[in-house]
């Protein structure tokens, strides 16, 4: 083997290595993006697992309830807007779940 084969080995693993080393940094750079170390760490304290979920969960239930409340109350208004229009045949059905839904509202049975 002459020195000019040896220098081109020597080239060609010197490249791989650069190649590898690149490849390398790219995947440490994205499992920094993906916050590994994180996860992991949270996943050793499982207190600390359990408060955050409880409390998503609560969050979750809560804005539900609101959100709900508002979508309900916006048609109830749109219905008794409807009512007082006094339209044929839509008008009394519309007013007769007004007023079921007052008297439930109100703790009265119908």
């Amino acid at each position: 083997m002459t020195t000019t084969e040896n220098h081109e080995d020597l080239n060609g693993v010197r490249h791989s290595l650069d190649a590898l080393e690149k490849r390398l940094e790219t995947l440490t750079a994205q499992m920094e993006r993906t916050q590994i170390a994180d996860y992991v760490q949270l996943l050793n304290r499982p207190f600390s697992l359990f408060w955050r979920n409880a409390l998503g969960g609560l969050s979750r239930g809560v804005g539900i309830a609101v959100g709900f409340t508002i979508f309900a109350s916006t048609i109830l208004y749109v219905l008794q807007v409807l009512g007082a229009l006094n339209l044929p045949i839509i008008g009394d059905y519309i007013a007769d779940i007004v007023r079921i839904v007052q008297h439930q509202l109100e703790g009265k049975t119908y």
